[in-house]
Protein backbone atom coordinates (compact mmCIF):
# COMPACT_ATOMS: atom_id res chain seq x y z
CA UNK A 1 0.00 0.00 0.00
CA UNK A 2 1.54 3.27 -0.99
CA UNK A 3 1.98 6.68 1.33
CA UNK A 4 -0.73 8.24 -0.27
CA UNK A 5 -2.79 5.71 0.33
CA UNK A 6 -2.24 5.52 3.88
CA UNK A 7 -2.53 9.21 4.03
CA UNK A 8 -5.83 8.96 2.37
CA UNK A 9 -6.98 6.21 4.66
CA UNK A 10 -5.82 8.11 7.55
CA UNK A 11 -8.87 10.78 7.26
CA UNK A 12 -12.34 9.34 8.53
CA UNK A 13 -14.30 7.70 5.70
CA UNK A 14 -17.30 9.91 6.61
CA UNK A 15 -15.08 13.26 6.09
CA UNK A 16 -13.93 11.95 2.93
CA UNK A 17 -17.75 11.63 1.51
CA UNK A 18 -18.60 14.69 3.05
CA UNK A 19 -15.79 16.17 0.79
CA UNK A 20 -16.26 14.15 -2.41
CA UNK A 21 -19.79 15.55 -2.36
CA UNK A 22 -19.37 19.53 -1.59
CA UNK A 23 -17.36 19.22 -4.61
CA UNK A 24 -21.17 18.63 -7.09
CA UNK A 25 -18.88 17.19 -9.87
CA UNK A 26 -21.00 13.91 -10.49
CA UNK A 27 -18.76 11.86 -8.71
CA UNK A 28 -19.65 7.73 -10.19
CA UNK A 29 -21.04 5.38 -7.48
CA UNK A 30 -21.33 2.10 -8.73
CA UNK A 31 -23.41 -0.32 -6.44
CA UNK A 32 -22.03 -2.94 -4.46
CA UNK A 33 -24.59 -6.20 -3.48
CA UNK A 34 -21.51 -7.66 -1.34
CA UNK A 35 -17.84 -7.60 -0.43
CA UNK A 36 -16.15 -8.87 -3.73
CA UNK A 37 -17.72 -6.52 -6.00
CA UNK A 38 -17.01 -3.60 -3.67
CA UNK A 39 -13.32 -4.62 -4.27
CA UNK A 40 -13.70 -4.57 -7.79
CA UNK A 41 -15.11 -0.83 -7.44
CA UNK A 42 -12.09 0.05 -5.38
CA UNK A 43 -9.83 -1.83 -7.02
CA UNK A 44 -10.84 0.10 -10.43
CA UNK A 45 -10.63 3.25 -9.02
CA UNK A 46 -13.93 4.89 -8.02
CA UNK A 47 -14.30 7.18 -5.02
CA UNK A 48 -17.44 5.82 -3.39
CA UNK A 49 -19.14 2.40 -2.94
CA UNK A 50 -23.09 2.67 -2.77
CA UNK A 51 -24.01 -0.48 -1.05
CA UNK A 52 -27.59 -1.42 -2.32
CA UNK A 53 -30.84 -2.44 -0.86
CA UNK A 54 -31.99 -3.81 -4.05
CA UNK A 55 -28.96 -5.62 -4.69
CA UNK A 56 -28.73 -7.42 -1.62
CA UNK A 57 -32.73 -8.66 -1.89
CA UNK A 58 -31.44 -9.75 -5.40
CA UNK A 59 -28.07 -11.28 -4.66
CA UNK A 60 -27.96 -12.51 -1.40
CA UNK A 61 -31.17 -13.78 -1.15
CA UNK A 62 -32.67 -14.22 -4.37
CA UNK A 63 -35.89 -11.86 -4.11
CA UNK A 64 -37.10 -9.02 -5.41
CA UNK A 65 -36.99 -5.47 -3.82
CA UNK A 66 -39.92 -4.75 -1.99
CA UNK A 67 -39.03 -4.81 1.60
CA UNK A 68 -38.24 -7.75 2.19
CA UNK A 69 -34.70 -7.43 4.13
CA UNK A 70 -34.09 -6.22 7.87
CA UNK A 71 -31.38 -4.27 9.58
CA UNK A 72 -29.84 -6.75 10.64
CA UNK A 73 -29.34 -8.38 6.80
CA UNK A 74 -28.10 -5.26 5.35
CA UNK A 75 -25.70 -4.36 8.49
CA UNK A 76 -24.29 -7.52 7.93
CA UNK A 77 -22.70 -6.98 4.23
CA UNK A 78 -22.02 -3.28 4.96
CA UNK A 79 -19.56 -4.43 7.94
CA UNK A 80 -18.34 -7.24 5.28
CA UNK A 81 -17.86 -4.55 2.93
CA UNK A 82 -16.09 -2.43 5.47
CA UNK A 83 -13.91 -4.93 6.29
CA UNK A 84 -12.16 -5.59 2.77
CA UNK A 85 -12.20 -2.07 1.08
CA UNK A 86 -11.48 1.67 2.48
CA UNK A 87 -13.60 3.28 0.56
CA UNK A 88 -16.47 5.29 1.81
CA UNK A 89 -19.52 3.56 1.77
CA UNK A 90 -23.27 5.19 1.43
CA UNK A 91 -25.49 2.92 2.29
CA UNK A 92 -28.99 2.25 1.61
CA UNK A 93 -31.07 2.44 4.88
CA UNK A 94 -34.97 2.18 2.76
CA UNK A 95 -37.29 3.52 4.95
CA UNK A 96 -34.94 3.39 7.95
CA UNK A 97 -36.90 -0.05 9.29
CA UNK A 98 -39.63 1.83 10.88
CA UNK A 99 -40.55 4.95 12.35
CA UNK A 100 -38.70 7.85 13.69
CA UNK A 101 -37.30 6.12 16.76
CA UNK A 102 -36.66 2.89 15.25
CA UNK A 103 -34.29 5.53 12.48
CA UNK A 104 -32.63 6.41 15.33
CA UNK A 105 -31.02 2.55 15.96
CA UNK A 106 -30.84 2.11 12.21
CA UNK A 107 -28.40 4.73 11.93
CA UNK A 108 -26.09 3.69 14.93
CA UNK A 109 -26.27 0.02 13.27
CA UNK A 110 -25.11 1.49 9.93
CA UNK A 111 -22.43 3.49 11.38
CA UNK A 112 -20.83 0.91 13.53
CA UNK A 113 -21.16 -1.14 10.56
CA UNK A 114 -19.20 1.27 8.37
CA UNK A 115 -21.41 3.52 6.64
CA UNK A 116 -19.79 6.79 5.93
CA UNK A 117 -23.57 7.89 4.52
CA UNK A 118 -26.74 6.56 4.85
CA UNK A 119 -29.63 6.94 2.70
CA UNK A 120 -32.82 7.09 3.86
CA UNK A 121 -36.42 7.26 1.78
CA UNK A 122 -40.16 8.31 2.26
CA UNK A 123 -42.16 5.42 1.13
CA UNK A 124 -44.53 3.87 3.01
CA UNK A 125 -42.87 0.40 4.16
CA UNK A 126 -43.32 -1.98 2.41
CA UNK A 127 -41.15 0.19 0.25
CA UNK A 128 -40.63 -0.67 -3.45
CA UNK A 129 -37.70 0.04 -5.69
CA UNK A 130 -38.23 3.97 -6.61
CA UNK A 131 -38.73 2.13 -10.33
CA UNK A 132 -41.55 0.63 -9.41
CA UNK A 133 -45.24 0.87 -10.06
CA UNK A 134 -47.54 1.73 -7.17
CA UNK A 135 -45.19 3.30 -4.06
CA UNK A 136 -46.91 5.68 -1.76
CA UNK A 137 -44.95 7.75 0.66
CA UNK A 138 -45.82 9.14 4.20
CA UNK A 139 -46.34 12.90 4.93
CA UNK A 140 -43.99 14.93 4.75
CA UNK A 141 -44.14 16.13 8.73
CA UNK A 142 -43.42 12.44 9.46
CA UNK A 143 -40.17 11.51 7.02
CA UNK A 144 -38.55 15.53 8.35
CA UNK A 145 -38.84 13.91 11.92
CA UNK A 146 -37.24 10.79 10.60
CA UNK A 147 -34.32 13.40 8.95
CA UNK A 148 -34.04 14.75 12.55
CA UNK A 149 -34.08 11.30 14.47
CA UNK A 150 -31.11 10.77 11.98
CA UNK A 151 -29.24 13.86 12.83
CA UNK A 152 -29.50 13.40 16.25
CA UNK A 153 -28.26 9.29 16.20
CA UNK A 154 -25.37 9.68 14.61
CA UNK A 155 -21.80 9.94 16.99
CA UNK A 156 -19.73 11.34 14.07
CA UNK A 157 -21.25 14.88 12.69
CA UNK A 158 -19.65 14.17 9.41
CA UNK A 159 -21.70 10.85 8.71
CA UNK A 160 -24.07 11.98 5.67
CA UNK A 161 -28.02 11.91 5.98
CA UNK A 162 -28.92 11.31 2.59
CA UNK A 163 -32.54 11.90 2.72
CA UNK A 164 -34.46 10.46 -0.93
CA UNK A 165 -37.86 11.15 -1.61
CA UNK A 166 -40.04 8.99 -3.65
CA UNK A 167 -42.75 12.03 -4.49
CA UNK A 168 -41.80 12.35 -7.89
CA UNK A 169 -43.96 9.06 -9.42
CA UNK A 170 -46.57 9.97 -6.46
CA UNK A 171 -47.39 13.80 -6.83
CA UNK A 172 -44.76 15.12 -8.90
CA UNK A 173 -41.88 16.94 -9.58
CA UNK A 174 -42.90 19.91 -7.44
CA UNK A 175 -44.03 18.24 -5.33
CA UNK A 176 -40.77 16.13 -4.61
CA UNK A 177 -38.86 19.71 -4.52
CA UNK A 178 -40.71 20.67 -2.11
CA UNK A 179 -40.39 18.33 0.14
CA UNK A 180 -36.44 18.18 -0.54
CA UNK A 181 -36.31 21.73 0.64
CA UNK A 182 -37.90 20.35 3.69
CA UNK A 183 -35.94 17.77 4.55
CA UNK A 184 -33.07 20.42 4.22
CA UNK A 185 -33.88 22.65 6.30
CA UNK A 186 -34.73 19.37 9.14
CA UNK A 187 -31.14 18.89 8.65
CA UNK A 188 -30.24 16.36 5.72
CA UNK A 189 -27.08 16.71 4.09
CA UNK A 190 -27.70 15.37 1.08
CA UNK A 191 -30.93 14.95 -1.47
CA UNK A 192 -31.64 12.20 -3.58
CA UNK A 193 -34.66 13.15 -5.69
CA UNK A 194 -35.46 9.26 -7.21
CA UNK A 195 -36.72 9.12 -10.28
CA UNK A 196 -36.63 11.89 -12.52
CA UNK A 197 -38.19 10.96 -15.90
CA UNK A 198 -35.88 13.75 -18.38
CA UNK A 199 -33.12 15.51 -18.68
CA UNK A 200 -35.24 18.81 -18.04
CA UNK A 201 -36.57 17.63 -14.45
CA UNK A 202 -32.73 16.61 -13.62
CA UNK A 203 -32.00 20.29 -14.66
CA UNK A 204 -34.60 21.85 -12.25
CA UNK A 205 -33.10 19.42 -8.99
CA UNK A 206 -29.47 21.03 -7.81
CA UNK A 207 -31.04 24.47 -9.40
CA UNK A 208 -34.46 24.82 -6.60
CA UNK A 209 -32.74 22.85 -3.85
CA UNK A 210 -29.78 24.13 -2.03
CA UNK A 211 -27.58 20.70 -0.78
CA UNK A 212 -25.88 18.41 -2.58
CA UNK A 213 -27.82 15.82 -4.58
CA UNK A 214 -27.31 12.85 -6.05
CA UNK A 215 -28.87 10.85 -9.31
CA UNK A 216 -29.71 7.06 -9.26
CA UNK A 217 -29.31 5.74 -12.90
CA UNK A 218 -31.10 2.63 -13.60
CA UNK A 219 -30.63 0.79 -16.76
CA UNK A 220 -34.35 0.11 -17.81
CA UNK A 221 -35.43 2.41 -15.68
CA UNK A 222 -37.31 5.35 -15.54
CA UNK A 223 -34.48 7.71 -15.81
CA UNK A 224 -32.41 8.14 -18.93
CA UNK A 225 -28.67 8.13 -18.80
CA UNK A 226 -27.43 11.03 -19.85
CA UNK A 227 -23.78 12.35 -20.26
CA UNK A 228 -21.93 12.22 -16.62
CA UNK A 229 -20.45 16.14 -17.80
CA UNK A 230 -24.07 17.37 -18.28
CA UNK A 231 -25.16 16.03 -14.52
CA UNK A 232 -22.26 17.66 -13.29
CA UNK A 233 -23.24 20.90 -15.07
CA UNK A 234 -26.61 20.79 -13.26
CA UNK A 235 -24.23 20.35 -10.42
CA UNK A 236 -24.76 16.95 -9.20
CA UNK A 237 -22.50 15.70 -6.35
CA UNK A 238 -22.82 12.12 -7.06
CA UNK A 239 -24.55 9.53 -9.41
CA UNK A 240 -25.29 6.05 -8.58
CA UNK A 241 -25.22 3.08 -10.99
CA UNK A 242 -26.68 0.81 -7.92
CA UNK A 243 -27.13 -2.39 -9.60
CA UNK A 244 -24.99 -1.62 -13.11
CA UNK A 245 -22.53 -4.46 -11.48
CA UNK A 246 -25.33 -6.52 -10.53
CA UNK A 247 -27.15 -6.51 -13.97
CA UNK A 248 -23.87 -7.48 -15.69
CA UNK A 249 -23.04 -10.34 -13.18
CA UNK A 250 -26.36 -11.58 -14.25
CA UNK A 251 -26.18 -11.75 -17.82
CA UNK A 252 -23.13 -13.48 -17.62
CA UNK A 253 -23.93 -16.10 -14.90
CA UNK A 254 -26.48 -17.02 -17.21
CA UNK A 255 -25.00 -17.09 -20.66
CA UNK A 256 -21.98 -19.15 -19.31
CA UNK A 257 -24.20 -21.74 -17.23
CA UNK A 258 -26.55 -22.07 -20.09
CA UNK A 259 -23.20 -22.81 -22.46
CA UNK A 260 -22.27 -25.68 -19.72
CA UNK A 261 -25.43 -27.04 -19.55
CA UNK A 262 -25.77 -27.28 -23.32
CA UNK A 263 -22.20 -28.30 -24.39
CA UNK A 264 -20.78 -29.78 -20.70
CA UNK A 265 -17.69 -27.70 -21.31
CA UNK A 266 -16.78 -23.87 -20.75
CA UNK A 267 -14.50 -24.21 -23.82
CA UNK A 268 -16.63 -21.90 -25.73
CA UNK A 269 -17.16 -18.90 -22.98
CA UNK A 270 -13.28 -19.47 -21.73
CA UNK A 271 -12.82 -15.37 -22.90
CA UNK A 272 -15.79 -14.36 -20.64
CA UNK A 273 -14.48 -16.47 -17.54
CA UNK A 274 -11.59 -14.28 -15.35
CA UNK A 275 -8.68 -16.47 -14.49
CA UNK A 276 -7.78 -18.41 -11.79
CA UNK A 277 -5.36 -15.53 -10.89
CA UNK A 278 -7.40 -13.13 -11.35
CA UNK A 279 -10.27 -14.57 -9.37
CA UNK A 280 -7.31 -14.65 -6.70
CA UNK A 281 -6.03 -11.26 -7.23
CA UNK A 282 -9.65 -9.98 -6.28
CA UNK A 283 -9.44 -11.12 -3.13
CA UNK A 284 -5.70 -10.24 -2.38
CA UNK A 285 -4.85 -13.90 -1.73
CA UNK A 286 -1.21 -12.81 -1.35
CA UNK A 287 -2.06 -11.07 1.79
CA UNK A 288 -3.34 -13.77 3.63
CA UNK A 289 -0.35 -16.15 2.28
CA UNK A 290 2.27 -13.68 3.62
CA UNK A 291 -0.30 -13.60 6.44
CA UNK A 292 0.39 -17.52 6.96
CA UNK A 293 3.83 -16.80 6.06
CA UNK A 294 4.58 -14.44 8.75
CA UNK A 295 2.38 -16.64 11.71
CA UNK A 296 4.40 -20.08 10.68
CA UNK A 297 5.49 -22.05 13.00
CA UNK A 298 9.21 -22.22 12.58
CA UNK A 299 11.22 -25.65 13.95
CA UNK A 300 13.67 -25.22 16.55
Amino acid sequence: MTDAINSERAIRATSRLKSTLARRDAVLMPGAPNALFARVIEDLGFEAVYVTGAGIANMQFGVPDVGLTTLTEVAGVVSAIADVVGLPLIVDGDTGFGNPVNVGRTVQVLERAGAAGIQLEDQVFPKKCGHFAGKDVISTAEMVQKIRAAVDSRRDGDLQIIARTDARAVYGLDAAIERANAFVEAGADVIFIEAPTDEAELSRIPREVPAPHIANIVFGGLTPEIPNAKLKEFGFSGVLYANAALQAALRSVRGVLSELKATGSLAGVRDRLASFEERQAAVDKARFDALEARYKVRAD
